[in-house]
């Protein structure tokens, strides 16, 4: 029996980021009725006083928080107060005026880079708060991590179906473009294609190309939310399958590549033909991120969609953006 129904009251916070969009189609192309988005103009969610109002009117039922500041590897190392600070306050907002106004289910995304720099691969949920975590996006993780324990300790306290999903490295329709703040495969696939457009004898990759990374095409993931959200028993599973040590659940594919192995892909991708150098002088991040999802699976969920078809769908997503300038940069 599903745990939401199609008339629901859902809101979807951060409706028109990347995980966020792919969630609001997902949930409409399965019927979903009464879906509640707000802009960022329309509804500060670092004001608590809005935030409240907010929930105080449209009392929603089902709550998906896949708002977030984001951003890669340079993005998160220049900007680490704003990270913090806008994370927390985001979050903390959301998860707690659910509770105040009853809501029955919410979803928190998280992130892989709660997992320590030199966690055990793959990685498996029973792997957070084990060592140091990576440097570079440490106040993310933190915030992230304070958000998934907010909701570990409200699940146990309140005995609420409140859960967390730890996605792994997210691309698709809807990405954040920008050469510097974007995550690795947007910035890939502009440099590329920019390489194309101007002829480029050569396109420049940051760090060494040796590390390892899982990605995760964002409709997929999508579907790998809302089906947790549909069939997952909460306080039976996060009881019974970890000693209730942590209530949140791995989302990815099972699969990693080397970051020049995405380049290679990448320069196919867009056509480019010329030559691709590594600057070494950035940081590579932690030497491999590949995610156990063994717990997802055995409740019945895997990806579909491949990297190479993945790769393709978003590039298409670019140059339907650039035609119009639209491009998020």
């Amino acid at each position: 029996m599903a745990h939401i129904s199609l008339t629901d009251r859902i809101y979807i916070a951060g409706h028109t980021g990347l995980v966020g969009s792919a969630i609001l189609r997902g949930l409409k192309s399965r019927g979903y009725k009464n879906l509640i988005v707000r802009t960022r103009e329309e509804l500060d969610l670092s004001n608590a006083k809005d935030v409240q109002a907010f929930f105080k009117e449209q009392s929603p039922e089902v709550v998906f928080i896949a708002a977030a500041k984001v951003g890669g590897i340079y993005a998160n190392n220049t900007y680490r107060a704003d990270f913090l600070i806008q994370n927390l306050n985001i979050q903390n907002n959301i998860i707690w005026n659910a509770l105040t106004y009853e809501c029955k289910r919410l979803v928190f995304l998280g992130s892989s880079c709660i997992y320590p720099k030199l966690a055990q691969q793959p990685i498996a949920e029973s792997q957070l708060l084990t060592s140091n975590l990576e440097y570079t996006n440490r106040p993310y993780a933190i915030a992230k991590i304070a958000g998934l324990e907010l909701v570990d300790s409200i699940r146990k306290q309140y005995n609420k179906e409140f859960f967390s999903i730890m996605p792994t490295n997210l691309y698709g329709p809807g990405d954040n473009y920008h050469p510097k703040n974007s995550h690795v495969v947007p910035a890939l696939l502009r440099k590329f294609h920019e390489g194309t457009v101007t002829k480029q004898d050569v396109v420049e990759v940051w760090g060494t190309g040796k590390v390892r990374r899982e990605f995760l095409y964002s409709d997929d993931c999508a579907s790998g939310i809302i089906f947790l959200a549909e069939q997952l028993n909460v306080q039976t599973f996060f009881s019974e399958m970890n000693n209730n040590d942590f209530s949140h659940i791995n989302l990815g594919t099972g699969e990693d590549i080397t970051i020049k192995e995405l380049a290679d892909l990448c320069k196919a991708t867009t056509g480019f033909q010329g030559e691709i150098v590594y600057n070494t002088t950035y940081p590579d991040g932690p030497p491999r991120k590949l995610l156990d999802i063994g717990h997802i699976k055995s409740i019945g969920w895997e990806s579909r969609i491949s990297l190479d078809d993945g790769l393709k769908l978003s590039y298409d997503d670019f140059l339907s953006k650039s035609k119009d300038g639209n491009v998020r940069a």
